[in-house]
Order: C-alpha cells, then structure tokens, then sequence
C-alpha cells in the first residue's frame, strides 16, 4: 500500500473518531441539562408534560441521536473497506506496467526465433513465455483481444494512424493492431494501438 492511501485511511479514521467523540461530548451534555431541566419538570407541569414523559422524551432523542451516530460509522467502515479492496486489487499496477514491454519483447522475440529452425529454442522460450504470462495473468493482467476488422471504438482502442483502407469493407475498422492492449482487472493499464483504415 502507498503512504498517500495510508495517510488517506488514517486521516478519515481520525475524522470519524473525532466525530464519534464530538457525540459523545454532546450527549453528555444533554445529560447534565436534562438534569438541570428536571427542576424545571415541575414548572412544565402546567404545561401537562410529567416528568416521566419529559424523561421519555429525552430517551428517545438520545437513541435517534445513538442510531444516526451508529449507521454513520457503519457507513465509513463500509466505504473505507471497499476502498481498501480496491487499493489491493490495483496496488500492483504499477508494476504490471512495468512488464508490458518485457511482454512485447517476448512476442517478438517469438516471432524471430520462428523463422529459425531450431525447434528446441523455441519450445524452451514458449515455456518460459508461457509460465510468466500465466503468472502475470494470475495476479489480475489479462490481454485485450483486438483483431483487424473490428470497428474502432475510442473509449477501447488508440488510433496511431489512419492508412487508405485495403478493402471498402476495412472502412472506419481497424486495419493493424501495432501494440497489444491490457487490462488489470477491470480496468484498461495500457490502450491497443491500432491503424485504422479510411
């Protein structure tokens, strides 16, 4: 975890206890004028509340004040772990980024050790290929299938380039995927670069 989303957790713990005593503070207060205000229950009593009811009353305002104060918290300890949960899913971003190069290395090491004939080269670079991109994928990193012909979509996709489009039908479609995109769960690290046609 990052020291500014400790600090963040931290700050919003100190801003909920300080609240909780904030409360607490004025709750007592409320008891000592409740004390105060049982000498003047005879006084209201020609107003027709009893002390009894006066006392009820001031119950009841202690337990809606108790209950807001109690889901108030339950709330904050709600978000602060869900923001904790997606802290811990995306904390390793930083470093899935970092590996995406070496993962494009690999692919065109792949594609060079291809045209040559020695086949047990190959199978001993696929295997490790294979291992570190399961083990990338394990930890959340998985890859954007993009294939040419698909139509572009900016939300998904950055354009490079456009080309003349090879056929009519490549038309506003993409035409070249240059580099793979990825995600880290559900969210987009890096956007496929593609070539689109026009």
């Amino acid at each position: 975890m990052s020291k500014k989303s400790d600090n963040k957790i931290k700050a919003e713990e100190n801003s909920a206890k300080d609240k909780l005593e904030d409360a607490i503070d004025e709750a007592i207060e409320e008891v000592e004028e409740s004390e105060s205000s049982k000498e003047d229950a005879e006084d209201n009593s020609d107003f027709g509340l009893s002390e009894t009811e006066l006392l009820k009353e001031e119950i009841q305002k202690e337990k809606d004040k108790f209950l807001r104060l109690f889901a108030e918290f339950e709330n904050y300890k709600r978000r602060t772990s869900k923001e904790r949960l997606e802290l811990f899913k995306t904390a390793n971003q930083e470093v899935m980024t970092a590996m995406l190069p070496v993962l494009d290395d690999f692919d065109r090491a792949l594609n060079e050790i291809r045209k040559t004939e020695d086949k047990n080269l190959l199978q001993g670079v696929e295997l490790i290929n294979n291992k570190f991109r399961e083990t990338l994928k394990n930890k959340g990193l998985e890859p954007m299938n993009v294939e040419e012909g698909e139509t572009f979509d900016a939300d998904i996709h950055e354009a490079i380039t456009q080309i003349p489009a090879p056929s009519e039908d490549l038309k506003g479609k993409i035409v070249d995927v240059v580099e793979r995109g990825y995600k880290l769960g559900e969210r987009i690290i890096r956007y496929p670069k593609v070539v689109t046609g026009k």
